[in-house]
């Protein structure tokens, strides 16, 4: 699948996620064969008022490559600017904007989701940007606002007039946030009416659903989420055709494995705050491992941690 210019190496996307798609996140995917990774949402507006933490979520490894970096925000001007001091001059393939995210934090400020009630805006932000950047620019959008604001090929449309080279289509609404199903109807008639590669997502959580989801839609590729949680081995899964099952051992040993690449870019104190919520995915559904998240979510330091970790390795 091609974006402008840009050959992705499979149709195969990681979706991006607040608090998850860190570097090391994004190379453990990487690893299993994922087609394109993507940062986790950045602000715009951090990125224009050259925010420390913001610019430390644009961390990047050559290792990792190609990967895009999503950025949200709902001032064009703000947004182009931003682009053009802060993401221009640096090794990203692909530009993604978020007019798909739920949170209220987001949307309060006319953010994420919030754009779908806007397509006109929509258009505006992509042409700014697009004009002033040799990077390809993509958009992330909803299926509409709620059930009685279904617009997403219109808004689809509206991208394509702008510029952009690809859209990704959430088959939910704003409304919906995660609940019910995602609607792949609504990604199937986006296909139909634009030119520019489609990319579905919602409810991928197995090479069955993929299959699905390609069958049903025609999209050109497939755009993974919450089911890559604990399981990156998702995309090589989805390379091979298949739903294997993968041992417990290797769960705990990626789950290791990912503690100490967190520890190589985040101070320690922060390492074994997030590990939890990882070893809680890695962990689910094995024997005992309720014991041994209870345990984890009461260590202070990465050591005790990776002691509890190896103890259940031998456990097993």
């Amino acid at each position: 699948m091609n974006i402008g210019d840009f050959r992705l190496q499979n149709k195969y996307i990681l979706a991006p996620m607040a608090g998850i798609t860190d570097l090391p996140f994004r190379l453990l995917c990487k690893e299993q064969g994922c087609g394109l990774v993507t940062t986790e949402m950045i602000s715009a507006k951090g990125l224009y008022y050259k925010d420390q933490k913001t610019k430390m979520l644009m961390k990047t490894s050559v290792e990792e490559g190609p990967v895009a970096i999503q950025i949200f925000g709902s001032d064009p001007k703000v947004m182009s600017d931003a682009v053009k001091e802060h993401i221009n001059d640096l090794e990203f393939n692909i530009i993604d904007i978020n007019a798909g995210c739920p949170a209220p934090k987001i949307v309060k400020n006319q953010d994420g989701s919030a754009l779908m009630k806007n397509p006109d805006l929509i258009g505006e932000i992509i042409y700014n940007i697009v004009k002033i950047t040799h990077i390809p620019v993509t958009i992330k959008i909803r299926a509409g606002w709620d059930k009685n604001n279904i617009n997403a090929v219109e808004v689809a449309k509206i991208a394509q007039e702008a510029g952009a080279q690809a859209i990704t289509v959430h088959g939910r609404t704003r409304d919906q946030f995660y609940t019910g199903l995602s609607d792949w109807q609504i990604i199937r008639e986006v296909k139909e009416n634009v030119t520019i590669p489609v990319i579905g997502n919602g409810d991928i959580k197995s090479y069955e659903d993929a299959r699905s989801l390609l069958d049903s839609t025609k999209c050109d590729g497939i755009m993974v989420g919450r089911a890559a949680l604990g399981n990156p081995w998702i995309f090589s899964n989805l390379i091979k055709e298949s739903d294997d099952s993968i041992e417990d051992s290797l769960k705990i040993q990626t789950a290791i494995r990912h503690m100490n690449l967190l520890l190589s870019i985040k101070p320690e104190k922060v390492v074994v705050g997030e590990i939890r919520k990882h070893v809680g995915w890695y962990t689910k559904g094995l024997r005992g491992s309720a014991d041994l998240r209870n345990s984890i979510n009461k260590t202070s330091t990465v050591d005790e941690v990776i002691d509890m970790l190896n103890d259940y390795l031998q456990s097993i």
